[in-house]
């Protein structure tokens, strides 16, 4: 499940992913995305992983896709995780955009907030 948070402004996306993301999940973030693109910004990206599972397959494929035609839209994102895995992911995303992404434990969150903000 995909929660879009309340400090979700301007050029912030902000999310909470528990569970298992699908392809709906992703979905949700299309429309963000492109009107932050659309007003010629570039996107900055919250997101939390709390009791995340990871993916589904229809859900993995259309986060490779989203991720990877708007690779160049990206400025920040900020991996907010509580599991070693996830500082994973943070790190094997890093070759595909050229957006600053940074993994924060969740106990960082207020830290990753500000500098998602910044």
């Amino acid at each position: 499940m995909l929660q879009v948070l309340d400090f979700t402004k301007n050029n912030v996306i902000a999310t909470k992913a528990q569970e298992n993301l699908t392809e709906a999940d992703i979905q949700k973030i299309h429309p963000l995305i492109h009107n932050i693109v659309y007003h010629g910004q570039k996107v900055r990206w919250y997101f939390e992983m709390q009791d995340f599972t990871g993916w589904d397959m229809k859900g993995l494929w259309a986060d490779l896709k989203m991720d990877l035609s708007h690779a160049n839209d990206y400025e920040k994102i900020a991996m907010v995780g509580e599991k070693k895995w996830q500082d994973w992911i943070t790190r094997f995303m890093k070759p595909f955009t050229n957006a600053d992404i940074r993994y924060f434990d969740l106990e960082e969150k207020q830290k990753a907030k500000e500098w998602i903000n910044q």
